[in-house]
């Protein structure tokens, strides 16, 4: 069928072969995603940006090592986080973390109170600010299962880290999030 999408392993096999249409395509379906998860890494948006791009360079390149058959988000999120961390560790300015996190959809409930949407926002910027607040790991774990919404084997993909080491370490970035959120008992 002739104009029906490219299944991702399809397009990565093309690119493996040299086809820099497949990968241009695989670059265009997760663009978004590695730039916000670089972003919940560096916290600024020209080093997210510049991860991504190096991620996505260091990717195609690392595409002969890539195990066939295997999901491409978790490994690309990989590159993707290292990247981040290199470009975070390399910056000399560490400003507080601002997540950008997109706005709510609503599921077709009528809109909130204008009282309701600040309140909201304050809790949002509450969060943000305590999340901004934790050590890097905690907030790297928290942005890959909250904000990115990264299965438990995913964002042990995506942080080079065992699935264990991922539930262990969430559980005491919450623990720490509870704490800076004022709300010791969950």
């Amino acid at each position: 069928m002739e104009g029906r999408p490219l299944e991702e392993a399809e397009l990565v096999e093309r690119a493996r072969r040299g086809d820099g249409d497949a990968y241009g395509e695989l670059v265009q379906r997760y663009s978004d995603l590695a730039f916000r998860t670089a972003y919940l890494v560096t916290g600024a948006a020209a080093d997210a940006e510049d991860a991504a791009q190096e991620a996505f360079v260091a990717a195609y390149r690392a595409l002969p090592s890539f195990r066939t058959g295997s999901p491409l988000r978790p490994w690309l999120l990989r590159i993707v986080v290292n990247a981040a961390r290199n470009r975070r560790r390399a910056s000399t300015r560490r400003e507080g973390l601002a997540i950008r996190v997109a706005d709510a959809v609503t599921d077709g409930d009528a809109a909130p109170s204008p009282e309701r949407a600040v309140e909201v926002a304050e809790e949002r910027t509450a969060l943000l600010r305590a999340v901004g607040s934790l050590k890097d790991e905690d907030r790297e774990v928290i942005a890959c299962r909250f904000f990115l919404e990264l299965s438990v084997e995913e964002t042990a993909t995506a942080l080079g880290c065992r699935q264990g080491t991922v539930k262990s370490r969430l559980s005491r970035a919450l623990t720490r999030l509870r704490l800076a959120m004022g709300t010791p008992d969950g």
